[in-house]
Formats: C-alpha cells, sequence, structure tokens
C-alpha cells in the first residue's frame, strides 16, 4: 500500500473509530486498513492507536498526527481539483449546519433557489442547536448566531439579531406588563434553561429568573407563550411573524443586551472548493439582503 493511501485509511478509521467502518468507508478489506496503519506505525514508529476487542482510539500522537494528516490530503485535493478544473466547477455535496429555527426560516428557503443555479450541486442541511465541529463532523458551511471564538475558520458577518422578552397580549393584560428586568420575578417564565437573564449593552444586570416551566424546545417555549400562559425569551428572528401579526409582542425592550452577530463559517478561506465558494457569494448577498429581523 502506498504512503497516500496509508494515510486516507488511517483518517478513515479514526473517523470511523473502527478497522471494519474506516475499511467500508474506502472500500477496502479489514485486513487490508489494519496492515496499511501497521505499515504507517511502523514507518513513522509510533503506535497512533490503542486496540481492545471492543474500541479503536487514538493515542495522544495519533491525534496530533490526525490534524496534520487531514490538512495534507486537503491540499492534495485542492490541487487535484485546481488541476482537473473542478474546482471552477460547483459539483458535489454542499453539507450546512446551522440553528434549526433560523435553518427552517432562512437556509431552507435559499439553499433550494441556490440548487436551481447549480444542477451539479446537491445538499444537505443539519439543523441543531449546538456548536458543530466542521472538520471532524464534515461540513462545509456553518451559521452561527453568537460571538465566534478565535480560531482558524473564515467567517463572513451576515447580520444580527436581539436577544427579546416577549407574550401575548392577553397574557399581558391579564398580568401586567413588567417594567424593569426584576420585576420578571414576579411572572410566569418559561425558559430552555435555569440559567440567569441578563439585561443591558453591557449584559451587566443579571436577574437570577425562577422560571415556572422549563422546556428543551425554543419552539415550544414560544407556543406556550403565543397561548398567553407565560413569557418566553427569544431571537428577534424567530418571532418576527408574531409581532408582525399581533400575536407577540416584546417587552423591556430599552433593556435588551447587545445585538448578537450572525456568521457564515467554513474552513478553507481562499482554497475552498468551488460548491462552497459559489453557495457563500450567493447565501452572503441573500442573508443580507433579507434584512433579518433584528
Amino acid at each position: 500500500m502506498d504512503r497516500l493511501q496509508s494515510l486516507q485509511v488511517f483518517v478513515a478509521v479514526a473517523d470511523a473509530e473502527s478497522f471494519v467502518g474506516g475499511a467500508r468507508a474506502i472500500g477496502l478489506s479489514a485486513p487490508s486498513a489494519t496492515r496499511g496503519v501497521g505499515e504507517l506505525e511502523a514507518t513513522l514508529g509510533t503506535r497512533l492507536f490503542t486496540r481492545t476487542t471492543r474500541q479503536v482510539r487514538l493515542t495522544e500522537a495519533g491525534r496530533a498526527y490526525l490534524e496534520e494528516v487531514r490538512d495534507v490530503l486537503a491540499r492534495l485535493q485542492a490541487a487535484g481539483n485546481a488541476a482537473s478544473g473542478a474546482a471552477g466547477t460547483p459539483v458535489g455535496t454542499l453539507r450546512i449546519t446551522c440553528p434549526q429555527e433560523f435553518g427552517r426560516l432562512h437556509i431552507a428557503p435559499l439553499i433550494t433557489e441556490f440548487l436551481d443555479g447549480y444542477e451539479g450541486v446537491g445538499a444537505e442541511i443539519i439543523m441543531v442547536d449546538r456548536v458543530v465541529n466542521l472538520v471532524e463532523e464534515g461540513f462545509d458551511v456553518a451559521v452561527r448566531i453568537g460571538t465566534l471564538p478565535s480560531s482558524d475558520l473564515t467567517a463572513v458577518k451576515v447580520g444580527e439579531v436581539r436577544r427579546v422578552i416577549c407574550g401575548a397580549p392577553n397574557y399581558f393584560t391579564a398580568y401586567g406588563l413588567p417594567d424593569t428586568p426584576a420585576d420578571l420575578l414576579h411572572h410566569r417564565l418559561i425558559a430552555t434553561a435555569p440559567e440567569p437573564w441578563r439585561f443591558g449593552a453591557d449584559e451587566a444586570c443579571i436577574v437570577k429568573i425562577k422560571p415556572r416551566l422549563i422546556v428543551s424546545s425554543v419552539a415550544a417555549s414560544l407556543d406556550i407563550a403565543r397561548s398567553g400562559w407565560g413569557l418566553s425569551r427569544a431571537l428577534s428572528y424567530q418571532i418576527a411573524g408574531d409581532v408582525r401579526d399581533g400575536g407577540l409582542q416584546t417587552v423591556l425592550d430599552q433593556h435588551e443586551p447587545a445585538p448578537i452577530p450572525i456568521h457564515l463559517v467554513h474552513v478553507e478561506g481562499r482554497r475552498a472548493a468551488a460548491k462552497v465558494r459559489s453557495f457563500l457569494d450567493f447565501a452572503i448577498l441573500r442573508l443580507r439582503q433579507a434584512a433579518i429581523p433584528g
């Protein structure tokens, strides 16, 4: 087995945490994968995996080596694409991850329009309310709502949203309007986690809320707020239609935290595949034109 194939086998086994699964992913037999990794370990003079009857795990040396190998293989792929002309032609499957409600409202309609213009591209959208590791989980682009930590990823700001407190008009008729953040302690609150709510541009005002109801779904909490049962906290784009139609109204607007940025994030920078560059050019323009309710 040549060195390049051994590196591909190593990455596949690391991703699958299995010699059988890694071999299957790249069309080899399990003995061939085992032999390829063994040859690589012999060349390097170190163990890349610890093996038991149930698990295959990277060693510390293996974890460090994996990052380097991924970069090498990505560079080789980019060079191959450039040489074959594929770098200039959007083809393949575009994998995108984004928050659930933002994906439903803004990314799903956008991606169908994009695919209509690029027949050689397919797409997979994974909508999850957690920060996904683009490299480890194999995504091309992520939508991130919030302040970004320092990293090697490339990010482009496409908008911003506000964090708001909202309720139905019939709730306020029954229970009155809160005048200050501290007044929330005397209201029925629906929260997605038992954590303090912060207010003010510098978020210096902290209210240790006592929610009557905790649900893990923002969509569910907003449905309950729409029914008039209590107050919920949301991002402004999530309730823009409700506010426009009068089903929900916001309170304590003058005490809101600073706006939250929205970014499109990707890995490869200028070396990104044509499908990624084309989507970013398309999505950045559309999202900025969309005037996401902030």
